[in-house]
């Protein structure tokens, strides 16, 4: 029977190392564990984990739109900091609870208040 959870997200990326260490800064974090066969990351984190996967990557393959989103608990400290990091954003804070960005390879991602 399928759990009605979700176990980890699956993210595109070009360079297993460089996307490793660009998604761990992101998100205030040292580098843990191995990258495992040669192309997958899982970042150390709540459920659902991330996983990155250099694997499955293809330019046509980033997310255009966000499929989900990090939380924050202050969401404009979150977004100051990420325009102080040169993270593209691709949208200013909307309604006072989100705001858009694209990682290294390009895809999409959202940060939202909780």
């Amino acid at each position: 029977m399928i759990e009605k959870e979700v176990g980890a997200l699956f993210i595109p990326v070009s360079n297993i190392e460089k996307a490793r260490d660009w998604y761990c800064d992101l998100l205030g974090i040292e580098p843990e564990g191995e990258i495992v066969h040669g192309h997958l990351y899982v970042i150390p984190m709540k459920n659902p984990q991330i996983v990155l996967d250099s694997k499955i990557y293809d330019p046509e393959s980033i997310y255009k739109v966000p499929a989900f989103h990090f939380n924050s608990k202050n969401i404009e400290e979150s977004y100051l900091e990420m325009k102080k990091k040169g993270i593209e954003l691709t949208t200013d804070i909307q309604f006072g609870h989100y705001f858009n960005f694209k990682d290294s390879d390009g895809n999409h991602l959202m940060v939202c208040a909780c």
